[in-house]
């Protein structure tokens, strides 16, 4: 493990350093990525978020981080809440203040930190967009040779995305050794760099081949970096995930499943379409690589939710 260099004592118990929350930014971001081992992904998010609280603070409550009160972190708060922000990343914009200020108590620039007596706010959580099976299939042929460029590559993507409940953060970084298509899994890399092994059913296999053998070849014939990569551009470099955003956004568009379709929404739907089949929850847990069964538990009460509406409409007596 990386050790922490602290700044000389000069920068960190006078002048900017000492004043300025924005100083310790920079410090931040290296013991998260040096001490806490986060992701550079994970990393991105948690500088983004802290940012928007530097920025709100400069604008607004002007405090240096001795002053950050309660009433300033509630004042925060209420504004993530006007900006129409869901609960959840109002949670972990809250998260990432108090892991700076954590930090900062390491650096000794703090003594305490009040942030630590702020509580996620109780609020609603929204559960997540699931589509029906019928809609899963219905998207996956939307890909069309004709129309365009790329729909094996595209078609094969879906139903790799479906098949696994991946990330897509874990499928564009799936590495043509990571594809068993004789044994029907792929191993992926997910948050943490923890590696798993994942299922692959026969639509997504043979979507895959046909890539592989028919689309992938022209693709990265010329390529010089990433055709080690399962899927690549047409430049044969591997696929982004702002690029996968769009693909999804599009053909969900053309299936008629809706307009606020993301990656996350197969995702969603692969695990509660296996615990209506009786998948059971720890199984889940491990195939959608979760740290904790907290966060796979959201998806029974999806399951419940589904039940419910499918009680009120099909009871004699509803």
């Amino acid at each position: 493990m990386a050790r922490r260099k602290k700044p000389p004592a000069s920068s960190r118990f006078s002048g900017e350093g000492f004043k300025n929350p924005s100083a310790w930014q920079s410090g931040f971001i290296t013991y998260l990525e040096a001490e806490c081992g986060m992701s550079p992904n994970t990393v991105m998010a948690y500088r983004r978020d802290l940012e928007k609280f530097l920025n709100w603070n400069q604008q607004n409550a002007r405090r240096t981080v001795h002053q950050v009160d309660i009433p300033t972190m509630t004042s925060f708060l209420d504004y993530l809440q006007q900006q129409g922000l869901a609960a959840s990343s109002i949670g972990r914009n809250l998260v990432v203040v108090r892991m700076f200020f954590r930090y900062l108590m390491l650096e000794s620039v703090v003594a305490e930190s009040v942030v630590d007596l702020i509580s996620s706010p109780k609020l609603w959580r929204r559960l997540p967009k699931v589509l029906s099976p019928e809609m899963v299939e219905q998207l996956l042929i939307v890909p069309q040779g004709s129309i365009d460029r790329y729909a094996r590559r595209d078609r094969a993507l879906l139903a790799v995305m479906y098949a696994t409940g991946c990330r897509v953060s874990e499928v564009i970084n799936l590495k043509m050794s990571d594809i068993n298509l004789d044994e029907f899994y792929a191993r992926c890399t997910g948050k943490g760099n923890k590696q798993r092994i994942v299922s692959l059913n026969p639509v997504a296999v043979d979507a895959i081949n046909r890539y592989l053998n028919l689309e992938r070849p022209g693709m990265v014939e010329n390529a010089v970096n990433d055709a080690e990569y399962l899927f690549v551009s047409r430049s044969g470099k591997r696929l982004q995930r702002e690029v996968v955003w769009e693909l999804i956004r599009r053909y969900a568009a053309r299936s008629g499943c809706g307009s606020d379709i993301s990656p996350h929404t197969l995702r969603h739907s692969f695990a509660t379409h296996l615990l209506a089949r009786g998948a059971d929850i720890r199984a889940l847990q491990e195939m959608l690589g979760h740290a904790s069964i907290r966060t796979t538990q959201i998806y029974t009460q999806v399951d419940h939710t589904r039940l419910k509406t499918v009680h009120s409409q099909c009871h004699p007596r509803g």
